[in-house]
């Protein structure tokens, strides 16, 4: 058995036909699409092909790489670039027969090209000098390569332009049996002068840093080379200053139909520990932190599919396309970890997640918390509340509370069902949460909301405003209210759900 792992950033038109080019092959196959936080359409045509999708907790094609290794099933890894229409039908034996029959640990492709300018004039010359064994191999920054996971899961990904070049080296150092194979010829867009003067940079970047025992002295006559790392932090947010509604629903409450911290405690034999740190502490900050150790050493691939073994309400991405086609942004909105939120917004078609930062460390979990600061109130003791959001989303997008529409059902959704333009509660089982809400969905389908989102929020807002009596409570209600929170989820999860079986 094969996995096959395809890197995808916006190249949706593309990644259907790369995926049934692949599906010719004789071997028997997994194929799992890493997103790398794509704001086209890619996440939705690759899912009509019936594969594996997952997303990239950091953007950067190394990341994507090592990623949809960690979530490979099989001991052989092939890559394939998602923007590239003339593979041959039989692109994955030629990839992998030469590890198949035990003559390779690693496959490296050459192809014909119309260029290959950093290649001849960064590449190659730096390769002759620094690593002379590895001078003969006809393009060296190929991408499409296939290897063993044992040999691919000791080695670093660079994540930018160095990545494929980094790998070929750390192969070579590691002493694994390369072969070179020819995949025809390979047509992709031209890259601009902008985009080849920093592939040049990173390429060079990359080599020079894994000749550490070159003299350094000898490494500064190849060049002065500036090395510059391009942040490149992605947020689809920050194109939506115009859009003037959007509709934010709680991933935990409306989208998932169980307990995302409940379930992934119970897969990884942690939901003792877990109820014993809600039943101790009332801090939502604190549990927050206590909850996130539990899943230290966990890598994102592992954390992902507990989200995609929960059970979604049935008609979301249909809600979703719905509304955005009238015109809404739509997102979501979890006190849980941002990988999960990306993934989840990734998978339906959403525009944005707002979520707290589980740290990941070569995408493994650290079991270390960033609690977002758009949760948190600008006191000097900052307190957690989701309700600090509109805020945040009012002075950064420009967006007013009063044209915001949000969707949930639990305790700690109160400030926000009221704060909101339209608070939406979606079939709850808490009197406080049906008293503060504007409108209320009943039974397990979101399709009334379509009707709610008819007219702005700020219009419905002043239709129901005489129909419903707002239940003031101070502030220390609403902390205890927040504290509480988590526990109310977990008890209702306890209730509702049968015992969960690790995967």
């Amino acid at each position: 058995m094969i996995s096959i792992v395809i890197p995808v950033l916006n190249e949706g038109s593309t990644i259907r036909q790369v995926i049934r080019t692949i599906k010719k092959t004789s071997r028997k196959i997994e194929i799992i699409v890493v997103d790398d936080n794509s704001s086209d359409n890619s996440v939705e045509e690759a899912l009509k092909e019936k594969v594996r999708v997952i997303t990239s907790s950091q953007r950067g094609k190394g990341v994507s790489m090592r990623e949809g290794m960690m979530a490979a099933k099989h001991d052989i890894v092939a890559y394939v670039d998602g923007d590239i229409l003339t593979y041959p039908d039989n692109i994955v034996e030629l990839l992998t027969d030469p590890i198949v029959n035990e003559e390779a640990d690693f496959c490296k492709s050459f192809f014909e090209r119309q260029a290959g300018r950093v290649t001849k004039l960064v590449a190659k010359p730096l390769l002759s000098i620094l690593f002379p064994e590895l001078e003969h191999f006809q393009q060296p920054l190929s991408g499409m390569i296939a290897a063993r996971k044992s040999f691919l899961s000791q080695i670093k990904f660079e994540n930018d332009y160095g990545v494929d070049i980094g790998i070929l080296i750390d192969m070579h150092l590691r002493g694994a049996r390369i072969a070179e194979v020819n995949i025809g010829r390979v047509e992709n867009a031209m890259q601009t002068w902008e985009q080849l003067s920093k592939m040049s940079r990173e390429v060079s970047r990359t080599i020079l840093q894994k000749a550490e025992s070159i003299p350094q002295q000898n490494l500064e006559t190849l060049g002065n080379i500036n090395i510059i790392r391009e942040q490149m932090e992605y947020s689809i947010l920050e194109s939506i200053d115009k859009l003037q509604k959007m509709v934010i629903f709680n991933l935990d409450e409306t989208i998932f139909q169980q307990s995302y911290l409940y379930l992934a405690a119970a897969v990884f034999d942690k939901e003792e520990a877990l109820v014993q740190i809600l039943h101790h502490y009332k801090d939502p900050i604190t549990i927050l932190e206590r909850s996130a150790a539990l899943f230290r050493d966990r890598n994102l691939a592992e954390l992902l599919e507990v989200a995609d073994e929960i059970p979604l309400t049935d008609d979301i991405r249909g809600v979703v396309k719905a509304l955005k086609k009238r015109g809404y942004v739509v997102g979501l909105v979890t006190d849980g970890f941002e990988c999960v939120a990306n993934h989840m917004k990734n998978q339906l078609g959403m525009d944005f997640a707002f979520a707290n930062r589980l740290h990941l460390f070569h995408s493994v979990a650290t079991g270390e918390l960033t609690v977002s600061d758009f949760f948190l109130s600008e006191d000097q003791t900052p307190v957690y509340n989701r309700r600090h959001l509109l805020t945040y989303i009012n002075r950064k997008y420009h967006i007013p509370s009063q044209n915001i529409i949000y969707v949930g059902n639990g305790a700690m959704d109160v400030d926000m069902l009221r704060e909101s333009g339209i608070g939406v509660a979606f079939d709850p089982q808490d009197e406080e949460v049906h008293a503060v809400a504007d409108k209320v969905i009943r039974g397990s389908r979101l399709a009334p909301l379509l009707e709610i989102a008819q007219a702005s929020p700020e219009k419905l807002k002043e239709k129901w405003h005489q129909k419903k009596r707002v239940r003031r409570i101070g502030m220390g209600g609403l902390l205890c209210l927040g504290a509480a929170g988590v526990l109310y989820l977990t008890v209702r999860a306890l209730r509702k759900e049968p015992a969960a079986q690790p995967c």
